[in-house]
């Protein structure tokens, strides 16, 4: 892997996606960077070993593993981000909660331009532009973001399945061709329901496409490609919130990539989904 410079939060977003391809001490260094952020630069490798647990050998092998060539070159990066914002300390809890959670969806949505390049992007779309057919899944909060996906491409023009019972979507999967696509939508990367529709699918031949905020995970070691954008943690289980924002916006950059190598028949498909949108407004 390689990182790319980018704007603020582009750094931690970069670190999350790869977190669960570390060993153990590794990890607990890129924890630390973390949650120093721009402040690393005033740590020496040193610091960092010792606020990790471990030696300054493991600190810059985890930088390495992060795609940096060492500490230093991590620490410039560091120092490029704008600090990390405060948590409100609004006494309100309202105001608190509201606060908090638009600083978490800004930083998942900044850090989408490190983890996912134009030709990622551009791949994936050419993988679903050539598919006859293509089915989405995703389950739990991400069933949201696959049903909004099948809901964009369907509006497009292309063939879509987006079963919502996790057995059907298996069955579906299945029955895909060699020709066909699974989209498969998950934040871990780890929902049984998902990985296992994913791996039938590709049982069948078909590609599988992955968005999930983790560049290692069951889901993205089944995919043929992978788009890797999501959030940090806010409080217990909203991480996945963030992460949503993230997807979404991952998904509406594929649709907006989609008609542009569709052409006119997508146009045209559009232009009939607004005169059904219409027919359903008072």
């Amino acid at each position: 892997m390689e990182y790319a410079s980018t704007p603020s939060g582009g750094l931690a977003a970069h670190i999350r996606a790869h977190l669960s391809e570390l060993r153990d001490t590794e990890a607990r260094v890129a924890q630390v960077v973390l949650d120093k952020g721009a402040g690393l630069v005033r740590l020496s490798v040193s610091d960092v070993a010792a606020l990790a647990a471990t030696a300054p050998s493991s600190v810059v092998r985890a930088c390495q593993r992060l795609g940096f060539r060492g500490y230093q070159e991590l620490k410039i990066a560091a120092a490029r981000q704008a600090p990390a914002p405060e948590p409100s300390r609004d006494r309100d809890p309202a105001a608190r909660a509201l606060a908090d959670t638009l600083r978490a969806g800004r930083e998942a949505l900044d850090g989408v331009a490190a983890t996912v390049t134009p030709g990622d992007l551009r791949a994936a779309a050419e993988l679903v532009d050539a598919a006859p057919r293509v089915l989405v899944v995703g389950a739990g909060l991400s069933g949201a973001v696959a049903l909004d996906t099948a809901y964009r491409l369907r509006a497009l023009g292309c063939a879509v399945d987006a079963p919502a019972d996790p057995l059907t979507a298996q069955l579906a999967a299945s029955q895909l061709t060699s020709a066909g696509v699974c989209l498969a939508v998950s934040h871990t990367g780890a929902t049984r329901s998902t990985v296992d529709a994913a791996r039938r699918a590709r049982q069948a031949g078909a590609r599988v496409l992955a968005l999930t905020s983790y560049a290692r995970s069951p889901l993205s070691e089944t995919a043929d490609r992978t788009l890797v954008a999501g959030g940090q943690d806010l409080v217990f289980g909203l991480e996945t919130v963030a992460s949503r924002l993230a997807h979404l916006t991952v998904i509406d950059a594929l649709a907006l990539t989609l008609l542009e190598l569709r052409g006119e028949p997508a146009r045209a498909a559009l232009r009939l989904s607004a005169d059904v949108t219409v027919d359903h407004s008072y």
